[in-house]
């Protein structure tokens, strides 16, 4: 049973998370062979205050 986390900083809209939890569950169908009844998606939300890159929080920039 595979479980896919993605991690997204906020700000999609429900229709965008539904259509990538469907991509995701194609695409790894596909590859691993796995049901897709069997796939779980996990999209896990961060604020930008809590995503940097380059030592900086992108809510900063």
């Amino acid at each position: 049973m595979p479980i896919v986390t993605v991690q997204l900083l906020e700000g999609r809209t429900d229709d965008q998370k539904r259509a990538l939890v469907e991509k995701v569950t194609d695409a790894v169908s596909e590859t691993t062979g796995a049901p897709a009844e069997r796939i779980s998606v996990i999209i896990d939300e961060m604020k930008p205050t809590n995503f940097a890159v380059n030592g900086k929080r992108l809510s900063d920039q």
